[in-house]
């Protein structure tokens, strides 16, 4: 494994950060207990993994029961974690999701009960909040952060104007600042390199992408992939994202991550997440898994070199496409 520090803060996470979104998952699709889950982040941990994501609403807040009670049995202070707020953990409690002072303080207790943790490495907002001005929500971290509850505060998907606006409201009222942008990039989804990764860069704010496999996209042949089951749920519940990763390039993209698969022995898969780390700006993708053998191959991409005419091949076919993920 390979380490880092995330943005400017001085904090250690590994590349390649565990996502549990599917973590005690109990419908269709990946079937997670908490035995496997435990096989999972075990394996994780022992390959040098030590930076995790989660949310309050993954799963109803299971994911984040079950990794609490799994990461009690570790040293605390070698794991980074980090967790999220904004949508809605109760349907019948208006004040259940957004970034009001109240929704968040609430929020925050919850997510630290189900952790069974007395602070938050990373909490980072899930979505932007229309409703709520930006100064209140920041006003409220800043207090989390005063209170040890949170170590440092992070943000999710947004328009680059709206994260702009947030670095100077936190500068200009002098409040704890985003260190971190969680946002959707991959291979096949590059619109974030237009504006939210130079700003990244230039205000030294870490970068963990969500969906760098292209939700299983780059994992396999477009046309194997379409025929799985999961690529045929993706067509249905993400028909937008199934339909942008396949636009303008996407499908010759996957190709040539095929073929580059093949040149270096190696997956699909990893070739994506090798990509990911030779982007200047990436800290650590966010990397979901449902086996043991899939924490391992992620592990494995981390020593995967691509050369610049490697990377120049993978770049090649991409097009614009349409803006998905900010809500």
């Amino acid at each position: 494994m390979e380490y880092t520090t995330l943005g400017k803060t001085g904090m250690t996470v590994s590349r390649i950060c565990l996502g549990t979104m599917n973590f005690q998952f109990e419908k269709d699709g990946w079937q997670l207990g908490e035995e496997q889950v435990r096989e999972i982040i075990d394996r994780a941990i022992d390959l040098g993994v030590t930076f995790f994501d989660t949310a309050n609403v993954y799963r109803g807040g299971r994911s984040e029961e079950v990794l609490g009670k799994i990461l009690a049995d570790y040293d605390r202070d070698r794991i980074v974690l980090a967790t999220k707020v904004y949508n809605s953990m109760d349907s019948d409690n208006p004040n259940a999701a957004g970034l009001s002072r109240k929704a968040i303080e609430q929020e925050l207790a919850h997510s630290l009960d189900r952790l069974g943790m007395e602070t938050i490495d990373l909490y980072q907002i899930h979505r932007w909040d229309d409703a709520t001005p930006i100064a209140e929500t920041l006003a409220t971290l800043d207090d989390a952060v005063r209170r040890n509850q949170v170590r440092y505060i992070g943000a999710s998907s947004m328009w680059a104007h709206q994260f702009a606006d947030a670095l100077h409201t936190s500068d200009r009222l002098g409040l704890e600042r985003f260190v971190s942008m969680q946002n959707h990039y991959n291979m096949v989804y590059r619109e974030e390199e237009r504006e939210m990764l130079p700003l990244c860069e230039k205000k030294g704010i870490g970068v963990i992408p969500w969906s760098p496999l292209a939700r299983g996209y780059l994992t396999r042949p477009h046309d194997a992939f379409d025929t799985t089951d999961r690529g045929q749920r993706e067509a249905e519940s993400r028909a937008d994202r199934h339909e942008i990763y396949r636009a303008n390039g996407g499908q010759e993209i996957n190709e040539r991550v095929q073929k580059l698969a093949a040149d270096h022995d190696v997956s699909m898969a990893q070739i994506a997440v090798a990509w990911q780390l030779h982007q200047d700006p990436i800290t650590a993708p966010i990397i979901g898994v449902s086996s043991v053998d899939q924490v391992e191959e992620a592990v494995e991409a981390v020593d995967i070199s691509l050369s610049d005419d490697d990377l120049a091949y993978l770049a090649e076919p991409y097009g614009p496409v349409e803006i998905s993920g900010h809500r």
